[in-house]
């Protein structure tokens, strides 16, 4: 609990306190280059959530391209090159410890962030806007593919 303030001249503490909870270690997320899970907002609506290798630790950013929604993990893990998720539709680059894209159709916006805490090399979440839902995607299938359409006819 924290001190707040006062209430009819005495103080008063608030029962709001972040909710820790444990998702990953730093050292998978570094591993396999990302790590999906799914949360929800206060309406109950999910959203994707990606961690990734930052410098020693991880940051998290919703899982979508600022410029047109596109998914950066459709299940097989987040491109990356040299520091920077690749959105896999236009190739616009952003910063995986910044989340700001200085190039492509995204140039100049940031990736919305999620709130987590690196402990002893646990992440947490620590968001209060959402709750953790489950590791994976929306859908649960993360073999789905909202990547790019292709537009060949060609069948394999």
């Amino acid at each position: 609990m924290t001190f707040s303030g006062y209430y009819s001249g005495r103080p008063y503490c608030s029962l709001e306190m972040s909710v820790r909870t444990p998702l990953t270690t730093v050292e998978t997320v570094h591993e396999n280059r990302s790590w999906l899970f799914t949360v929800r907002d206060q309406y109950g609506e999910p959203d994707e959530v990606i961690l990734v290798p930052c410098e020693d630790g991880v940051e998290a950013w919703i899982n979508r391209c600022t410029h047109e929604a596109q998914r950066f993990d459709t299940g097989r893990g987040v491109a990356m090159r040299d520091g920077q998720l690749i959105c896999p539709k236009h190739g616009s680059m952003f910063d995986a410890c910044s989340g700001h894209c200085d190039n492509g159709e995204a140039a100049e916006t940031t990736l919305p962030s999620v709130d987590i805490t690196v402990d002893d090399g646990t992440v947490y979440l620590t968001d209060d806007a959402v709750t953790f839902a489950h590791e994976g995607g929306i859908d649960g299938d993360d073999e789905s593919d909202d990547g790019p359409a292709s537009t060949s006819h060609i069948g394999f």
